[in-house]
């Protein structure tokens, strides 16, 4: 995703970090969780999209946006096909999208379903402290069916060699736990998760600990299908399959029909 800050990629992997960065982006996977009833309702079928991945076909597009797209033009986002949209509110404690107001507001405006992100830096204060901050710039949700869950954006760290921060395995599970805690605590849902399988393989030993309760964000590029996913979690709720492409900023796929995305939004 995009690190607003700057943040190198990884091999293969996304970035969403705070302020605009320069670094190159990687390959990621994404993949997310929607309902026990959308899986089994979901079939991979049907023809391929053009410019987009075998998997996209039938299946609404949206993107992820953050300061880096500046003021965003949402009514020409929505002519291209833009049905949602994950919008950078804020990283660690310290750092908030100076566009967010324009990119969340104007996307609503538009009929866009949208929601925030919060970029993590775990080795910066605990999971809980950031997510109280995110819940007060931007990250909190209401059901009213245009508004998606608060996500966690956690993986490569931009910002030095440490890939996982710093913290062993056992703590990365514990940092994320904090978070999920405190945004349930205050907004009532568990926020979707956006990493990609080689972090989290690497940073949290694959933990399966989030799978039955956290929707899913793979990120995955250049690949037909989202591929191999995280522990626990049989099916993906939004792929990032590219950083590029039609709509401003990363190209993002919900993996349902749009009423199921809204029914998603709506809690």
């Amino acid at each position: 995703m995009a690190r607003d800050h700057q943040p190198s990629r990884q091999q293969s992997q996304p970035s969403h970090s705070s302020q605009p960065s320069q670094s190159s982006r990687r390959r990621a996977q994404v993949r997310g969780l929607v309902t026990a009833a959308s899986v089994a309702a979901l079939a991979a079928g049907g023809t391929a999209l053009a410019g987009l991945p075998a998997e996209a076909a039938g299946k609404p597009k949206g993107h992820d946006v953050s300061s880096h797209q500046k003021n965003v033009d949402w009514a020409k986002a929505k002519t291209k096909g833009a049905t949602f949209v994950y919008v950078k509110a804020t990283e660690s404690t310290t750092y908030r999208n100076p566009y967010f107001g324009q990119q969340y507001s104007g996307a609503r405006t538009a009929g866009i379903v949208r929601g925030a992100y919060h970029f993590a830096l775990p080795n910066k204060s605990s999971g809980a402290k950031q997510a109280a901050y995110f819940v007060k710039n931007g990250g909190a949700w209401r059901a009213d069916g245009w508004t998606l869950p608060p996500a966690l954006d956690i993986e490569y760290n931009p910002y030095g060699k440490a890939k996982c921060y710093g913290l062993s395995k056992a703590r990365m599970v514990s940092w994320i736990k904090s978070f999920s805690n405190e945004i349930k605590r205050q907004t009532g849902r568990r926020p979707v998760i956006y990493t990609t399988a080689h972090w989290w393989q690497l940073c949290t030993g694959n933990s399966a600990a989030f799978a039955a309760d956290h929707p899913l964000w793979i990120a995955r590029y250049n690949a037909a299908t989202a591929g191999t996913l995280p522990a626990g979690w049989t099916f993906w709720t939004f792929w990032q399959y590219d950083n590029s492409g039609t709509l401003p900023g990363d190209q993002n796929l919900f993996n349902g029909t749009q009423a199921q995305l809204k029914r998603f939004a709506r809690g």
